[in-house]
């Protein structure tokens, strides 16, 4: 293992890079997919609302939803509730030759998922019975994010959709240039998502109609991360870009060394994420440079995992089937733990955990600061997607078309 500091970007990976981009195919799997703004009713205001001027966006704490595919605006993959020691299933729903890739939205006692055959189904938190469904011609490849009554989220059509809560009625939709597998994040009373068009768009989330765009060298397949007028997005054209809000124009842009999907995670001055170049990178939004790089040593394998942060511990999982923490500040290994397959889904933590899920078809827990495995679960199938936790609930999807619950019989 090697921590490369500032300007420390060389062209070591280069070759492994090309290979990676060359797999990173229109079909890969989507990163998988921060706290309610404050326009929305009843929302306290929270960190990730913060401006960029003023104090550095901090972790988001409060209202116990998972109404983002990271759980809060920043993206940073951490619940505001609490599950059992040892969690149980409390039920399944099954769509029969079926698939899913997405990180469900839990709001108000309601699961809200997508699958990849087009139907959108909002779920009773507490049995798991369908209170409503509908479809769309395409399939829903972008984990669906809540605002005011509204679920928001795309399809593989390159279409994005806006559909009210309470029956699933369509409000509006908006099509872009190719797939939308990005899931959405806010801005004032706007919705923000990327495109594989290499486009990000900002939308009235009420009209459907367009802001304002900005356009990128190549794919977007993160999920936009938001702090104060500004967002980050990792694109598949090698640069973090950090963009302004108030006039969608670019501030500046950070080199990477290689494409990305993973969505940025935000916590005081620093964004992390990792890339398809087997790299993990710190770096300080305000100057636009990295603090830190790591690559490993063992592995050119790529990082698809979103990251999860608290504690100044940073939780990825890649398709080299660990799933390694780090200091947020040095960059430091702190502890690693090797699946029997690829990890692209992302981890959610909960407390003095951590919970993800592998391609093997397993949900594993492990202590936040050790390592630890304290629980696991086999469902058979695959993991791709992330949890969503909330109301002392586990909610995650596999590609086999299977929705589980986990929580406290």
């Amino acid at each position: 293992m090697t921590i490369k500091k500032k300007n420390a970007i060389t062209g070591i990976w280069a070759v492994a890079v090309l290979l990676s981009a060359l797999a990173f195919s229109t079909r890969a799997e989507p990163p998988q997919p921060v706290l309610t703004p404050p326009q929305q009713v009843g929302a306290p205001a929270v960190a990730g609302d913060q401006q960029p001027n003023s104090a550095a966006a901090k972790p988001a704490v409060g209202i116990d939803r998972w109404t983002y595919f990271r759980g809060n605006a920043l993206s940073q993959g951490v619940a505001n509730t609490t599950l059992p020691e040892k969690p149980v299933l409390l039920w399944k729903y099954e769509v029969p030759a079926g698939a899913f890739e997405v990180t469900a939205a839990i709001v108000d006692g309601v699961v809200y998922i997508g699958d990849l055959d087009g139907a959108l189904v909002a779920l009773n938190l507490t049995t798991g019975k369908v209170i409503w469904k509908t479809t769309i011609e395409s399939g829903f490849v972008s984990s669906p994010a809540y605002l005011n009554g509204n679920i928001y989220l795309g399809d593989y059509d390159g279409v994005f959709y806006c559909f009210n809560t309470k029956d699933g009625s369509l409000i509006w939709k908006y099509e872009t240039g190719a797939e939308v597998s990005s899931s959405a994040n806010f801005y004032k009373d706007n919705v923000l998502v990327g495109s594989q068009d290499a486009t990000l768009y900002c939308i009235n989330a009420t009209s459907g109609k367009i802001t304002w765009k900005h356009e990128l060298a190549d794919q977007i397949r993160c999920s936009p991360t938001v702090v104060g007028d500004r967002t980050f997005v990792a694109g598949c054209d090698a640069k973090l870009h950090i963009i302004d809000l108030a006039k969608g124009e670019k501030i500046s842009a950070v080199e990477l060394d290689g494409p990305t999907g993973s969505t940025p995670a935000v916590v005081g001055d620093h964004v992390f994420f990792g890339t398809e170049g087997a790299s993990i990178y710190s770096i300080n939004w305000r100057k636009s440079e990295v603090n830190w790089h790591y690559t490993s040593e063992e592995s050119a394998m790529p990082y698809r995992s979103s990251v999860a942060l608290k504690d100044d511990i940073l939780i990825i999982g890649g398709r080299n089937r660990l799933v390694q923490a780090f200091n947020t500040k040095t960059g430091k290994e702190l502890w690693q733990f090797k699946a029997n397959g690829r990890v692209d889904a992302s981890p959610v933590i909960v407390g003095n955990r951590v919970f993800v899920g592998s391609s093997d078809g397993r949900i594993h827990a492990f202590n936040l600061k050790t390592g630890k495995q304290v629980w696991q679960y086999e469902a058979g199938g695959d993991f791709s997607a992330a949890p969503a936790v909330a109301e002392q609930r586990l909610v995650i999807a596999s590609g086999d078309g299977k929705v589980y619950c986990f929580g406290k019989k």
